[in-house]
């Protein structure tokens, strides 16, 4: 029996999922004034004449391509990419991002332990996919489970879990992962964490740092996903096709996981 889990977040109001500068909104237009829209359009209608008086419904979204579930783009983390390979291409934006990379068998990655604003490490990684008994496979689809993810429409949600750090993203990204996801807010560690370090090192340098691994090798990752829980560590398939928007650095998406039982 073939399963459909949704790992999406909604896009609606009066939830923090971002920062407030960052929220969406939704305008509704509901039947009712759906119906004055239509009479528009009809000259000398009137609304009682419509079935139960009602028109459309009609939404108007004011959104950032990093609002909800979403596909960042490399070019999202920086204007450059591929630098490890031998040369500095231009980072591709999500338009066009390869297809094949959103379609492909996933791996859950099980980081609920590690407390808000731990930067995961290589090692980390290594003996979570030692745990669950996985050797990575090129272009496979690697998320990560983090204690963010019960707390999603909480208040402090923004500052919840740990995030992947430079040496983390890298070692996926050398084994040929492509996508990358997190149930965070965001891939790396909650900026008030990272703040607070910054602050006693002043060493810029782990500033976005799993974002940044970007300029060394070309990938994609998905965050605000939700409901990471419900799946295995293996032995699903993950799709998150990008909305297509010309030149953007993401693009929102309704990542859904399928199961074969």
């Amino acid at each position: 029996m073939r399963r459909f889990i949704d790992l999406s977040i909604y896009l609606e109001n009066d939830v923090v999922s971002d920062p407030p500068m960052m929220q969406p909104h939704i305008d509704y237009i509901r039947h009712e004034e759906g119906a004055e829209q239509v009479k528009l359009f009809f000259e000398g209608l009137d609304a009682n004449e419509l079935p139960d008086a009602e028109g459309w419904a009609v939404e108007f979204v004011q959104l950032s391509t990093h609002n909800g579930t979403h596909l960042d783009a490399p070019y999202h983390f920086h204007s450059t990419m591929n630098e490890q390979a031998g040369g500095r291409e231009r980072a591709i934006t999500i338009d066009e991002v390869p297809l094949e990379w959103c379609f492909q068998p996933g791996v859950k990655l099980d980081f609920r332990d590690k407390a808000d604003g731990y930067v995961v490490t290589a090692e980390d990684v290594a003996a979570e996919l030692e745990r669950i008994g996985h050797i990575l496979q090129p272009l496979e689809i690697v998320v990560v489970n983090t204690a963010a993810g019960a707390a999603y429409g909480q208040p402090d949600y923004v500052n919840r879990g740990c995030g992947m750090g430079y040496e983390a993203t890298m070692y996926l990204l050398e084994r040929g992962i492509r996508v990358t996801g997190t149930d965070a807010w965001s891939w790396d560690a909650p900026f008030s964490y990272t703040a607070e370090r910054f602050a006693r090192e002043k060493d810029a340098s782990i500033i976005w740092e799993g974002h940044k691994a970007g300029r060394d090798i070309g990938y994609c990752h998905l965050e605000k996903l939700h409901n990471l829980e419900s799946l295995p560590a293996t032995g699903f398939t993950l799709s998150c096709f990008p909305h297509k928007i010309k030149g953007a650095s993401a693009g929102w998406t309704r990542a859904v996981a399928i199961v074969d039982d």
